[in-house]
């Protein structure tokens, strides 16, 4: 096509129309009354990956897609409707590229631990501490390089001792990083990769710590559900999920050690309990949250669930939500 016909006021006409019934829906779902509670906050980005409660110091911590940290403030005596402003806290120059994507708070050694990866090319994932009230590095722990294959460093756990483990989504595999930041090993399993080539693009995803000592991991594209048990060889099992698969699910969150929340797509969220130690589970409660929004992790604040949304809405501002899940 010629380039005067694409710039003709016809051809814009036409494009402008077909944009504006996407945005109208968009419009309208935006301006709708959530039936649940909502925080929400303007932020610079677009996108923001994942969203914590810090209750200790009352503000939600959330990663930057185009990398660093920021906090959402949110005061006792706040009027209702208010949008908070997110504030940048941390953008390291030596992270410029990557991406801020799972996060997680070490609450016993006042700390926060966030994996940054190379989404577009995949050749490059790390995992970075940082000091929750000085905000000083404790350590970066390169996980993945370009001579090491493709790898997609995305959501982290830390146990009772403060090892972290971070999942690879796109490897399947499973990185074990010590207190002090040292690598000390990866944790592997054939049930990690399905037999369907489709279910294999998007793998290994939300990770929790059971204070039990295993982990439970969401492979996405499969809807599996993990069970690594730590105190007997990092065994894998599947765990069997009455209600399941959990297709596209993305964060995890534990609401107490028998339920665990699911953040992802259709619903935005799910509700899985187990009455045997995680042998086995079941869905026993699902969220439909913003039809325009896609929810990618869960936090546990005053025991209610809210649900980070990756996507902001607005310009020049772009308006997040945290949306309360109720099941």
């Amino acid at each position: 096509m010629a380039l005067s016909c694409i710039c003709s006021p016809k051809f814009l006409a036409i494009l402008l129309l077909l944009t504006a019934i996407p945005i109208g829906i968009i419009i309208s779902l935006e301006r709708a009354q959530s039936p649940t509670h909502v925080y929400h906050y303007h932020s610079n980005g677009w996108f923001r990956e994942c969203a914590k409660w810090d209750s200790v110091n009352n503000r939600f911590l959330v990663s930057f897609f185009e990398g660093g940290i920021g906090q959402i403030p949110v005061p006792e005596n706040k009027s209702p409707g208010t949008v908070f402003q997110e504030e940048p806290i941390v953008k390291e120059s030596d992270l410029a590229g990557n991406a801020s994507l799972g996060l997680t708070i070490d609450r016993s050694r006042n700390r926060v631990l966030v994996v940054n990866a190379d989404v577009l090319r995949n050749r490059y994932g790390s995992l970075v501490a940082y000091d929750l009230t000085t905000w000083k590095r404790l350590f970066l722990t390169q996980l993945s390089g370009p001579s090491d294959g493709k790898s997609f460093a995305d959501d982290v756990a830390v146990d009772a001792e403060g090892n972290a483990y971070v999942t690879d989504v796109k490897g399947n595999k499973i990185w074990k990083v010590g207190v002090d930041g040292n690598v000390i090993s990866i944790i592997t399993s054939p049930l990690f990769t399905p037999k369907e080539w489709h279910k294999t693009f998007v793998g290994l995803n939300g990770i929790v710590y059971h204070p039990d000592g295993f982990l439970i991991v969401v492979h996405t594209f499969s809807g599996n559900l993990f069970k690594i048990d730590l105190k007997n060889g990092e065994e894998v099992k599947i765990i069997e999920v009455v209600g399941g698969p959990l297709s596209f699910g993305d964060g995890l969150e534990l609401l107490s050690p028998d339920k665990v929340v699911v953040a992802g797509s259709n619903p935005s969220g799910r509700l899985v309990e187990s009455l045997d130690g995680w042998n086995t589970a079941s869905v026993v409660g699902t969220f439909s949250g913003p039809r325009h929004r896609l929810a990618t992790a869960a936090t546990v604040k005053d025991g209610k669930v809210y649900l980070s949304h990756i996507v902001g809405i607005g310009y020049p501002k772009k308006k997040h939500a945290l949306v309360e899940a109720v099941f």
